[in-house]
């Protein structure tokens, strides 16, 4: 395999939960979720990206959806008990969670934020999360997912 373990990879294999580490070729000017998929070769709809936002209420949560929808800000305010909710500024992302943009993972955070899923994670057998580093995908299934990390499934685009 020769891969570099992650972070989110060793909380894996301390759980005892199956998965694969995908690289490809970063593209420093473009991070973006389809690119992604794009250089991976990866169904857009199955790699799922990892917004971190801030609650007026409740502070920050996570949400992880597909790769080429972009969150309903309205709804996950509403799902997280907050009226609104707006994106971590890039500053912010490495001292709150301990990743980069284009490298954030859900699996591993430096604090378990309450975190969503959206629904249509469901209809995969397997989905596509960043692996905690620029250049490396990890592919799990959704309910390997929910045993890794504590989350909530529902709509969110």
């Amino acid at each position: 395999m020769g891969l570099k373990k992650t972070n989110a990879a060793r909380l894996l294999d301390k759980l005892k939960i199956n998965y694969e580490l995908i690289a490809y070729q970063v593209d420093e000017d473009d991070l973006g979720a389809i690119h992604v998929a794009q250089l991976t070769g990866i169904p857009v709809e199955q790699l799922f990206k990892t917004i971190v936002l801030r609650g007026d209420k409740t502070g920050l949560f996570v949400c992880i959806v597909p790769g080429d929808q972009e969150v309903n800000l309205k709804q996950a305010a509403s799902l997280s008990n907050n009226k609104k909710a707006e994106p971590v500024s890039v500053k912010e992302l490495l001292p709150l969670t301990g990743y980069i943009r284009g490298g954030c993972s859900p699996i591993g955070m430096k604090k378990p934020y309450p975190t969503f899923l959206h629904t249509s994670a469901l209809n995969f057998p397997l989905i596509y999360i960043s692996a905690g580093e620029r250049g490396l995908q990890l592919r799990l299934s959704p309910n390997d997912l929910q045993r890794a990390i504590q989350l909530t499934v529902a709509s969110l685009v």
